[in-house]
């Protein structure tokens, strides 16, 4: 490294430049400790380079409700006065930079208001430099907007930007749904790619008036689809393609190539392994030679240094003890009162006699020496702070100094209590009026705070202790290895840890300090700093006192009404050295105007407390360029670097004059990212300037390590950690000892693996190296270290560039926090800041563009997240800073609650598995050759024969075997109806059932007219009625299809399926109730479809007396029995065609399966109109002449506990359910099984309880229900499911006899890969899942590969194929698609057994060969079903089923009840439904894309917010997709909030 670092000399400053230098931080309001003039034009220059190329970018769409909300509670002013406010430094500093304290706490005079108001000159240029116009109009309409636009500057952008500004007005849709959508040109920027546009200033200037309209909740109903047509944008695009525009809009802005390079390697398609960043070969590598161990100067021991603190204490207390040691000032400036070294020696004494004496008995005391005590001062009383230090030190207790507890919640509170505890605390040292603002409880005692032990709390004042005897003197010994005091230092994790400094320790220090910064007696010290730990407690409590130093406390309330009050205090007492923190010499420059009486000539050190921190050059700088006419020498500035581990780790000396002012390196960050040093000379966009923080500690060893592994030096030209060996630093974390050892014990080691030294190091925790001349350089702090993608990045650095981002004053007090969240096996960055009260909407989005594109120019790092939260809501530290792990921890809980959210994971992960290529087709003989050498079967398996034929099997058709039961049988009751009280509605015995049946079948011949094979839509609630008017069909000849009734409350939505089948199914009339046929005719049905079209409608309420002359007799038993009309999942409506042959196959089929017998009773709760749950409900009793109980599920809403009652009451062995039935028991009864079992519920009978479903086993469902039920004797083996489809309504069903139900895990991994690879329980990435019943009876299953039709092996996933006597014979469409018909009802295999005919049912799933044996002995065959073909998503060449998304997705927060994905052009939109306040919408944006990346390796595209209800589902409890899908694009989902993810 070259040893001059660009060494600019610090010329004095001309008065012209100051003024100007005055004018431009009149106007800033953010936190300016981050200035630097360079720097922001550094982020200037880069944000211009983008400007060139326009790419647009949607901007999140939100509710209305959600952006008045915002703004309005934003507006109540920060108390300024609470004493959490403004008070200071973040625990211990690290967040030292993210602790944006007030800016001037609203006091100081005038002084805000005149800096709001001058907008400086230079603004304007810079802003005329870069080429924008900023004409401020405000518009309201239309017009007056287009003409502001051209007049603003008549760029060319300007007229462009017509489109945007229209399109920020308000709309108000028809329905109260007061929402408003932005949608922005926005304009592109270089690399990394796409991350987002921004808006070109031209926009920032035109701002559009929104009329202030009042949304209450209260009016928004549930939303249902279909008021796309009511709502009219401002710009007179029809809404419904608002939302596809902003998708498409994002979709461009992913098309562009990403900038890094995707290196992705794969090894088998079924391994699934995630890209490590491969080092750029071209990166900065460190060249230069091993570095040398740096010493500083000797310690010289000065003759009449005291052999310790306490010893130091007595002398002075003695000697002179009228010296002032201590003045306190209020908060109007005026000294409050002098403590003398007389009376800090008394008081200390009296305290330390009572704290041995006083406490406890004499036979038990409560504090022994020893002991540890905690020491409770607020920050405007020091003197108290003082006594009870030295009091605790004369009777060698040991002293944990912590912040004064607000309130029982405090953040990061509970740690300090932890750490109390772990030291044993039982008593705390405060002061009276401490006592006194604590928390108190209804009995007037201290509450106990959150986490904390119980303590004595034990007041200080003289005044309340009593005096020691005249022979009691403490026992003053030369310092040792004793602890003297703990002082507590606050984890990058939010623990707290307590950092134990030995009395040997503690004076070493004092001694070092009072060398480098040549104290001298009596000198006067002004401090700003906290007293109660790190340089304020070092300086101005230890030190001053070895020296008999008089400290000039300035406190924090005092500082917030007058920046400028310790620089007064300064030239009121000729003060030589002052303690500050680069904030405070910042306000100081706000609130300067030009004071004359001010003259700091007599400073000859200003100690810069955060001199380590590389932006605090920035404040230095800005200092002296202002207060050098003051008298100010520039050599008196002297930052140090300091940590609660190292103590002080080095300081800067006031030079000589005449002598070289100290180096500065100017460093490219690229390098600094990389770990090494690069003095940087042509990019000067990506630079960080340091300052050197003087040299090592006299009597210290000083080097620098590696980062990562074992504690190696490293090269000169390296960046590493900085560790000191000396006698003063911390010796241990108190209780930790492995911790300890890896920072206090550190012994580093050479290239040849030599120690270098026998004395162990201490890590500082603290970035940098050793420049020429033996000059420390800190860089950053370990804390706020980031690494993402194999490249360090400092969280500080990262704070300076979105605060130089225009406009600055958008951060709310520079409050800005920025973290690492680890997500797919790196860390991402999160900036997280408070935003004005009065930034708009627009004003966030530009401004977080411009941030993304910053970051990205200057630090080649994408953020993952910036999350913007209303003004004073982050939780704060104890001295007002932004309390960064409670951030974080509340970031990651999903409680943080921010206002707005912009994600960037496209370009942030990079690691990535890559995408799967699909491999070249294999030819058949291969794959049989392959099964076979690999030992695996071909998928198939097949239910058992159908067996002898039995009474009833001889007929043919369902009419006659009822005219048989009807003759043979006539009373036995079939079926009985209950109705919501558990009694009995309604029952039929066989002969009323064909009684009815007859007279039915009259009226459609009389009345209807109607010929054989006619088809007749039945639409009838579930019931009796159903089934009679079912078989009256059967006896005339005719066709039935039954069709779910539409919901009287909600026409609009169900009447046009209705509609819909009648007219599909060709029915040529329609079989209704009274009540139905009214409703299909009335006034509101009439609104939703045209009811002049409807075939004749005929009511069967009152029926004739008359038989049909003949019943009909089918002449072919292959003609059509009846069609089974059901929407599939993705909401396409087909209708089946059900052959007599089929029907009577079915019945004789699940009668086998189930040992169904006329002695039987059944209950069934499920909806009647499609599928195996009409065919129980209607066909099987007939067939059988088992007793069906029949309960329709919509009772279930009035009385949960029915169906459960019924089939306890009736004693039933087989029920089958539906899972929205099931879902309802679960969630209804939850709570009731003890009153359910009092009254005496018992399902212990239960062999079966089936669920009838066409999708994949809901195994946590049917789990949950198992437990929940078990206490009423519900055997868990009982619980099973079916499975059904469009071309077979069962192939599965759980008997009576054979195995239990199967249940086996999954990776998840393989099966994208369509690859089935068994885990055990509990393994990352299982997924389980459940056996979904036994294959019928005469049904065959293969697996196929849905494209090629090959026969699959065991371990593939594929499509099922079915081979049985009930399959349906086909689609019945209008229009016949005879290809489609072919191909589901009639495949064959392209090759193994080519003859058979096969059904597709186009569902995904396996077959297991399982160890246990059917009835028949044989081994059992497993089906598992894993979602539907059409539902699959193909992503990244992966094949992802929905429910596994949601499925985690629902996981992740407590207020996600409900969620759907789909894709839309590659892109992933995942919906949720949020059952929680509106304002935890945005919070679940970040954790969706977490979870989403994590488990299944997916960037989520767009994240849908919606209220509960929104999520379409079918009536067998299915979520429709793809009605979802079609309600975004077309804008009809009424969403709280849309992000869409760049």
């Amino acid at each position: 490294m070259d040893p001059p670092i660009g060494q600019e000399r610090r010329a004095p400053v001309t008065p012209t430049s100051s003024s100007r230098y005055n004018r431009r931080r009149s106007s800033g309001s953010r936190d300016e400790r981050y200035r630097s003039d360079v720097h922001t034009e550094a982020v200037q220059a880069a944000l211009a380079k983008h400007k060139e190329r326009k790419m647009a970018v949607p901007m999140p769409s939100k509710r209305r409700s959600l952006v008045v909300q915002t703004s309005m509670d934003a507006y109540t002013p920060p108390d300024t006065s609470s004493g959490s406010e403004g008070e200071g430094q973040g625990e211990g500093d690290e967040e030292e930079g993210r602790d944006g304290e007030e800016e001037d706490g609203g006091g100081g005079g005038g002084t805000s208001s005149s800096r709001e108001g001058s907008i400086s000159m230079e603004h304007w240029i810079t802003r005329a430099i870069h080429g924008t116009s900023s004409t401020t109009t405000t518009t309201s309409s239309t017009a007056s907007s287009s003409s502001s636009s051209t007049r603003s500057g008549g760029s060319g952008a300007a007229a462009s930007r017509l489109a945007d500004v229209l399109a920020q007005h308000v709309h108000i849709s028809a329905q109260h749904r007061n929402r408003h959508h932005h949608r922005h040109k926005t304009e592109n920027h270089s690399a990394p790619p796409d991350v987002t546009g921004y808006t070109n200033t031209t926009t920032d200037g035109i701002q559009v008036e929104r009329s202030p309209l009042s949304v209450t909740s209260a009016q928004r109903q549930i939303p249902k689809y279909g008021n796309a047509e009511l709502m009219d944008t401002g710009d007179g695009v029809p809404v419904s393609s608002r939302v596809s525009a902003k998708i498409q809009q994002l979709v461009n802005t992913l098309k562009r190539p990403k900038r890094p390079p995707l290196r992705e390697f794969f090894v088998d398609d079924f391994e699934e392994l995630l890209e490590v960043q491969q080092p750029d070969p071209n990166q900065p590598k460190a060249e230069g030679a091993q570095m040398v161990a740096v010493q500083g100067e000797k310690l010289g021991v000065v003759t009449n240094w005291p052999p310790s603190l306490e010893a130091a204490l007595q002398r002075w207390g003695t000697i002179s003890p009228k010296a002032p040691c201590l003045t306190t000032m209020d908060t109007n400036g005026k000294p409050l009162h002098v403590l003398t070294y007389g009376k800090l020696w008394s008081r200390s004494v009296k305290v330390a006699y009572n704290l041995l004496h006083k406490l406890g008995t004499k036979q038990e005391p409560l504090v022994r020496p020893g002991d540890r005590v905690a020491l409770v001062f607020p920050n405007n009383d020091p003197g108290a702070f003082m006594t009870a230090f030295y009091g605790c030190l004369l009777a060698e207790v040991v002293p944990v100094p912590i912040e004064v507890p607000l309130s029982r919640k405090d953040a990061g509170s509970q740690q300090i209590g932890f750490l109390l505890g772990s030291c044993g605390v039982t008593v705390a040292l405060t002061s009276d009026a401490c006592l006194k603002g604590l928390p108190k409880s209804p009995t007037g005692e201290v509450q106990q705070f959150k986490g904390w032990p119980k303590v004595l709390w034990f007041v200080t004042e003289s005044k309340h202790l009593s005096k020691p005897p005249r022979d009691w003197f403490p026992y003053i010994k030369d310092a040792t290895q004793d602890t003297a005091y703990i002082e507590y230092k606050t984890c990058k994790d939010g623990g707290v840890l307590g950092v134990t400094v030995t009395r040997i320790a503690m004076l070493t220090h004092c001694q070092s300090l009072t060398q480098s910064c040549s104290y001298s007696e009596a000198e006067i010290i002004v401090n700003v700093l906290d007293f109660k730990k790190d340089v304020g407690l070092w300086h101005a409590v230890q030190t001053s006192v070895m020296n008999m130093m008089h400290v000039i406390s300035i406190p924090y309330a005092l500082m917030k009404v007058n920046p400028l009050s310790w620089i007064q205090k300064v030239c009121q007492y000729k003060a030589k050295v002052s303690c500050v923190k680069s904030r405070d010499m910042h306000w100081a420059l706000v609130a300067h105007r030009d004071q004359r009486d001010i003259n700091l000539s007599s400073l000859r050190m200003l100690v810069v407390a955060d001199g380590s921190n590389p932006w605090s050059i920035s404040s230095c700088d800005a200092f002296l360029n202002v207060f050098q006419t003051k008298g100010l020498k520039p050599e008196v500035i002297c930052p140090c670097a300091s940590s609660p581990e190292a103590l002080t780790v080095a300081i800067q000396r006031p030079v000589e004059e005449g002598t070289t002012p100290p180096g500065r390196g100017v460093l490219s960050m690229q390098g600094l990212s990389h770990g090494v040093i690069r003095v940087d000379s042509e990019e000067k966009l990506s630079v960080l300037t340091l300052q050197d923080v003087g040299s090592v500690m006299p009597g210290g060893v000083m080097c620098v390590v590696r980062l990562e592994g074992v504690p190696q030096l490293c090269k000169t030209d390296e960046i590493g950690e900085l560790c000191v060996c000396t006698v003063a630093t911390g010796t241990s974390y108190y209780g930790l000892s492995g911790m300890t050892k890896n920072t206090f014990e550190v012994f580093p080691l050479a290239n040849n693996g030599s120690s270098v030294s026998d004395l162990p190091f201490t890590r500082t925790g603290l970035l940098g190296f050793i420049g020429p001349a033996g000059l420390i350089f800190v860089a950053g702090k370990m804390e706020g270290l980031m690494v993402v993608g194999g490249r360090r990045h400092n969280a500080d650095d990262i704070v300076a560039t979105a605060l130089a981002v225009e406009p600055m004053k958008f951060v709310y007090r520079g409050r800005i926090a920025v973290f690492s969240i680890t997500v797919l096996h790196d860390e991402r960055i999160v900036v997280v800041a408070e935003q004005r009260p009065d930034s708009t909407e627009e004003d966030s989005f530009q401004w977080m563009s411009r941030v993304l594109q910053a970051i990205d120019s200057i630090h080649q790092v994408g953020v993952y997240c910036l999350a913007l939260v209303p003004s004073n809501t982050l939780p704060k530290t104890p001295l007002g800073g932004i309390h960064l792990s409670e951030t974080k921890q509340l970031f990651l809980e999903g409680a943080l609650h921010p206002c707005n959210v912009l994600m960037c994971p496209h370009t942030c992960v990079t690691n990535l598995p890559k995408p799967r290529q699909k491999q070249p087709e294999i030819g058949p003989a291969s794959v049989m050759v392959g099964n076979l050498v690999s030992g695996k079967r071909i998928a198939q398996a097949s239910g058992r024969d159908l067996g002898q034929i039995e009474d009833n099997d001889q007929f043919l058709f369902l009419s006659e075997v009822l005219q048989w039961r009807a003759q043979t049988t006539p009373d036995h009751v079939l079926y009985t109806l209950l109705n919501s009280r558990g009694t009995i509605a309604s029952s039929l015995t066989c002969v009323q059932l064909h009684k009815r049946a007859e007279k039915i079948a009259a009226i459609l011949a009389e009345r209807g007219h109607l010929q054989d094979g006619d088809h007749v839509a039945l639409v009838y609630p579930p019931g009796i009625d159903l089934i009679a008017a079912f078989y009256g069909c059967l006896y005339a000849g005719c066709v039935p299809i039954t069709v779910r009734p539409p919901h009287p409350q909600n026409i609009s939505t169900t009447l046009p399926t209705v509609k819909m089948i009648v007219e599909v199914s060709r029915s040529v009339c329609v079989m209704t109730t009274q009540v139905i046929s009214k409703l299909l005719r009335s006034k509101e049905a009439s609104a939703t479809v045209d009811v002049r079209t409807w075939p004749p409608i005929m009511d069967t309420d009152d029926l004739p007396k008359k038989k049909p002359p003949l019943l009909h007799k089918p002449s072919n038993p292959d003609t059509l029995a009846y069609l089974d009309f059901s929407v599939s999942t993705t909401g396409m409506l087909a209708g089946v065609k059900m052959s007599h042959t089929a029907t009577s196959a079915f019945c004789r089929s699940i009668k086998l399966q189930c040992e169904l017998y006329p002695s039987r009773e059944v209950a069934i709760c499920l909806d009647p109109y499609c599928g195996l749950g009409f065919v129980l409900w209607c066909l099987c009793s007939v067939y059988s002449g088992h007793q069906s109980i029949l309960i329709p599920p919509s009772e279930l809403e009035v009385n949960p506990a029915l169906w459960l009652s019924a089939v306890s009451q009736y004693k039933v062995r087989d029920t089958f359910c539906s899972y929205s039935v099931m879902e309802l028991c679960t969630k209804g009864l939850g709570l009731q099984t003890d009153s359910l079992k009092s009254r005496g519920l018992d399902l212990s009978r239960v062999r079966t309880c089936v669920v009838v479903a066409e999708e994949r086993p809901r195994t946590a469902l049917t789990q949950s229900f198992s437990k929940l039920f078990k206490d009423l004797g519900l055997h868990p083996r009982a619980v099973s499911t079916s499975f059904g489809c469009r071309v077979n309504l069962a192939i599965c069903l759980q008997g009576t006899s054979g195995p239990d139900p199967t249940t086996v895990y999954v990776d998840m991994r393989a099966l994208r890969h369509d690859r089935v690879r068994l885990v055990e329980r509990g393994s990352p990435h299982s997924l389980s899942l459940m056996e979904s019943g036994k294959i019928l009876p005469g049904v065959r299953i293969i697996i196929a590969n849905p494209e090629t039709k090959g026969p699959m092996g065991e371990s593939h996933l594929g499509e099922i194929w079915v081979h049985s006597g009930h399959n349906a014979s086909g689609y019945f469409t209008v229009y016949g698609d005879e290809a489609l018909q072919s191909d589901h009802f009639s495949s064959r295999l392209s090759f193994g057994d080519t003859q058979t005919v096969w059904a597709r049912t186009g569902y995904l799933g396996f077959l297991r060969r399982t160890e246990l044996t059917d009835a028949c002995g044989e081994r059992h065959d497993a089906l598992y079903v894993v979602g539907a073909l059409e539902e699959a998503m193909e992503l990244r060449g992966m094949r992802y089923h929905p429910i596994d998304i949601e499925t985690s997705v629902i996981r992740t927060h407590k207020s996600i009840i409900e969620c759907a994905v789909f894709t839309w052009t590659n892109l992933l939109v995942v919906v949720v439904e949020l059952d929680g306040s509106e304002q935890e919408a945005l919070d679940l944006v970040p954790l969706v894309t977490n979870v989403v990346l994590e488990e299944h390796y997916l960037i989520v595209g767009v994240v849908v917010v919606v209220d509960i209800g929104v999520i379409p589902i079918n009536s067998r409890g299915e979520k429709q997709r793809m009605h979802l899908r079609d309600g975004f694009l077309a804008d009809q989902l009424d969403p709280i909030y849309v992000a869409y993810n760049m």
